[in-house]
């Protein structure tokens, strides 16, 4: 029996262009798909060949105030592994973002930020 894997993540985001091209500048990944989507909206697919993240945007958006971490259910962040976590810092930080709780234990060193959407991001690195 093949084990199962994650496939994709599905995000709500105000503007799936910019945040696709946002993770092509971070991560490297590309654009599997783009196109119309549910309740006149858009939807960016953006990867590599085994598992992307969805950015979907409504025709008309709705601001939520809610905190992930209070709400059952709600996402608290993505995790991403890099090779290079100083280097994909860099890129982040000239991006505008600021890194937070960065960290130096087993197996890994961390650190997080949160993108214009507040989507709140984990980058660690095993090497």
């Amino acid at each position: 029996m093949t084990e199962a894997f994650l496939e994709h993540v599905n995000f709500t985001v105000s503007d799936p262009a910019k945040t696709a091209q946002h993770l092509y500048d971070w991560f490297g990944w590309h654009i599997r798909w783009q196109g119309p989507s549910i309740h006149d909206g858009v939807s960016y697919h953006v990867g590599g060949s085994t598992s992307y993240v969805a950015l979907y945007s409504p025709g008309t958006p709705d601001k939520s105030s809610e905190s992930s971490y209070q709400t059952r259910g709600g996402m608290n962040h993505l995790a991403v592994v890099v090779d290079d976590l100083d280097a994909t810092e860099q890129k982040i930080k000239a991006s505008g973002f600021e890194t937070f709780s960065h960290a130096d234990y087993e197996p890994g060193r961390r650190f997080y930020f949160r993108d214009d959407d507040n989507i709140e991001f984990e980058v660690v690195s095993y090497t």
